[in-house]
């Protein structure tokens, strides 16, 4: 049995190549660029109006002028206007091309226009007022977004910008999450007494989805060797990733290790010093992954928080995520082992704070609902103080 840094360390080192593919911009939300996208012209691209409003020349407010007749209107998105009189203004609208002519922008609201006349109503005014000078923000073949960088709505907004409507990213690996258990039969079928519905290959599955939108193919399989020898190598060959949940523990029809071995599968390590999830299986052939997690909902859960998804991460390129929290009182535990507690944090006075929440074990699906990250306790100590600073692997949205 291994420690969890052992484990974490052993994955890492363990990454596969992920290739390079062009989507279009309309799929890349979520996605890791691939690519360094430049300005392909300079930000803004040129004298930008900011407000709706005047535009004239400040030289001619220096010599005292406040009074100026409007001789033209220029809307956004059609060209500047010009042969503008000596003393005379413009009207602009916010977005609109400054004209060359003027270099000073009064918002409405600090105007008076009567009969042709706009009168300024201010009693200062700095040169270049209201107006986003050209390349102010880029200049063209300025760095936009570095390769590595995850695409959010912003950076969707800026691919589109410089015209990127198809967009180089890292394809995505191909996975399939496996449950297996005599006991579960599909959401849709009413179980016996005896049975369960399967719902880790649902939480598995939208986490993956949740993160990079990365697809998954689910699968069950029986408690059965050769059904599993079977199914499991017909998965492997069109898979990158396995995620299997459940069959990886002591009990006689815990069959998993032993058939992903006898398909030489490299087994990297089973059971981590951990609670939840210690008989946590993984294993490598050639340049597929195989996560075996322990088949309780809440081992499945936390496996996948804190091995599978900073394992992706890294295959992306991503820096791993590093949160903590405060804990908000005491807790005790008994055994050397790393602890993982489930736990409600919240933000209070500028701090994350982490609430306890006690479930009734691995198996309490019901409680996950209610909390929205685990803290890690070391197994260095037994003992954690309110206020002790932990590392936490969030899985919901952190709020006040």
């Amino acid at each position: 049995m291994i420690s969890v840094k052992e484990a974490e360390e052993i994955i890492l080192n363990n990454l596969i190549l992920l290739p390079i593919e062009q989507v279009h911009i309309k799929e890349a939300l979520n996605r890791v660029l691939a690519e360094d996208v430049l300005a392909d012209r300079d930000f803004p691209p040129f004298d930008r109006v900011m407000m709706d409003g005047i535009a004239i020349r400040h030289a001619d407010w220096v010599t005292g002028q406040r009074a100026f007749t409007v001789s033209a209107v220029n809307f956004a998105g059609m060209a500047p206007v010009d042969a503008i009189p000596v003393g005379a203004c413009v009207e602009v609208m916010t977005g609109s091309v400054l004209p060359s002519e003027v270099d000073t922008v009064i918002r409405y609201e600090d105007v008076s226009i009567q009969d042709g006349a706009a009168t300024i109503g201010l009693a200062e005014l700095e040169r270049g007022a209201n107006v986003h000078p050209r390349a102010a923000d880029k200049k063209e073949k300025d760095l936009l977004l570095a390769k590595n960088t995850v695409i959010y709505a912003p950076e969707l907004s800026l691919l589109a910008t410089v015209g990127k409507s198809l967009v180089s990213v890292y394809k995505l690996p191909k996975v399939s999450i496996v449950s297996t258990g005599d006991e579960l039969v599909a959401v849709n079928e009413q179980p016996l007494e005896y049975q369960i519905r399967t719902s880790n290959a649902y939480a598995i599955q939208a986490r993956l989805k949740e993160c990079y939108q990365v697809e998954s193919e689910v699968f069950h399989i029986d408690d059965d060797k050769t059904a599993l020898t079977k199914k499991i190598q017909q998965i492997v060959s069109d898979s990158d990733v396995v995620i299997m949940s459940g069959g990886v523990s002591r009990g006689k029809k815990d069959y998993v290790p032993e058939v992903l071995e006898s398909l030489n599968v490299v087994k990297h390590f089973h059971k981590v010093k951990q609670r939840p999830g210690k008989p946590f299986w993984f294993g490598t052939l050639k340049n597929k992954v195989f996560f075996a997690l322990p088949g309780n909902p809440v081992s499945t859960f936390l496996c996948l928080n804190k091995y599978v998804l900073p394992w992706l991460d890294a295959c992306l390129h991503q820096a791993p995520m590093d949160f903590t929290a405060q804990l908000a009182e005491k807790v005790v535990f008994d055994k050397p082992l790393t602890n993982f507690m489930q736990v409600r944090a919240a933000i209070e006075n500028a701090t994350c704070v982490a609430y306890p929440v006690k479930g009734q074990g691995s198996g309490d699906l019901a409680n996950l609902a209610e909390v929205n990250a685990f803290v890690e306790l070391e197994e260095a100590h037994n003992e954690f103080e309110s206020g002790s600073i932990l590392r936490l692997i969030p899985f919901k949205k952190i709020v006040n």
